[in-house]
């Protein structure tokens, strides 16, 4: 009786290991694609006239700057500064969340990294889920 529970048990256990073995192989091959997306990834923003376009890339570096040639009519030198600021500010918000949730895909379901990544509460590391 003892060997057949003994077996039932390193069975569960095996089934287990394997289990977690295939999601670790899946989490590992899914690194070089989420890699290769993130280093594609873009995110531009368009300022409200449309005069000023800045683009960013995935850590929120800003790799494109577009100003209009009537943006230095339309505006005045601290005004345009403040539009460059916002658009630039606006890119590097809507990459920041488009990136949390691209790398919130490719976590396990549930894990505290995963919600750390999208809530950025340092809390959410800490959190047990069962």
């Amino acid at each position: 009786m003892a060997q057949r529970a003994d077996r039932a048990v390193n069975e569960a256990l095996r089934g287990r290991a394997d289990e977690v073995l295939g999601q670790y192989e899946r989490l590992r091959a899914g690194m070089a694609e989420l890699r290769e997306r993130l280093s594609a990834f873009s995110s531009t923003a368009q300022s409200a006239d449309g005069l000023v376009i800045a683009t960013v890339d995935a850590r929120g570096h800003l790799v494109r700057l577009v100003l209009d040639q009537s943006a230095y009519r339309a505006h005045r030198p601290e005004q345009l500064a403040a539009v460059v600021t916002a658009t630039i500010r606006d890119a590097t918000s809507s990459s920041a969340g488009a990136v949390q949730d691209l790398v919130a895909g490719y976590l396990p379901p549930g894990s505290g990294v995963a919600d750390y990544v999208r809530s950025g509460q340092f809390d959410a590391l800490l959190r047990r889920h069962g």
